[in-house]
């Protein structure tokens, strides 16, 4: 998949991560060079950098002394995701509430722990068709999964080889 072999502009970030689906060749443009000071705020969505991580506001964190988007919210500034779901099938079309509101349960436990995991836009290119474009690559497995759960059908992930992007595809069965 060579779909985003360019990084966006301004966007000059770099990621190496070792572990879970990706492997350590993979470069998430987005991710920081170097640690922010603590205390730094998202002007954008208010997430809060501390300890070395972006998270949500909670009781004990230092008020904010700096600012500077988050990732998350560079991405959905930039329009440039890490992950695209496509769900496709009549189910789509006869079950859209359900299948919207599975889409942002999802994201909202996602959400919840992990404050950079998204939706970026949902989009409904055809009658039976909803495309989501997402903030990292975690979130589009987690809801074609549920999809897959919920409505059976067929998923397929695709991982990008060389940048931080993946492309889920569910379809009715």
């Amino acid at each position: 998949m060579k779909q985003h072999d360019l990084p966006p502009s301004g966007a000059p970030r770099e990621r190496r991560i070792a572990g879970h689906a990706q492997d350590d060749h993979i470069i998430d443009t987005y991710k920081l060079r170097k640690k922010l000071p603590d205390a730094t705020r998202c002007p954008s969505c208010g997430a809060i950098y501390h300890e070395g991580r972006w998270q949500w506001p909670h009781a004990g964190l230092a008020p904010p002394t700096h600012d500077e988007l988050c990732t998350a919210c560079h991405r959905v500034h930039d329009k440039y995701p890490a992950g695209i779901l496509t769900m496709k099938g009549a189910v789509v079309r006869s079950h859209r509430a359900d299948v919207l509101g599975l889409a942002r349960n999802a994201e909202q436990a996602e959400k919840s722990e992990h404050c950079q995991n998204r939706i970026m836009a949902i989009e409904e290119p055809a009658d039976d068709e909803v495309v989501i474009t997402t903030t990292d690559i975690h979130l589009p497995r987690r809801i074609g999964e549920a999809m897959q759960r919920a409505f059976h059908g067929d998923l397929r992930m695709h991982y990008d080889e060389e940048n931080y992007f993946v492309r889920v595809e569910w379809r009715e069965g």
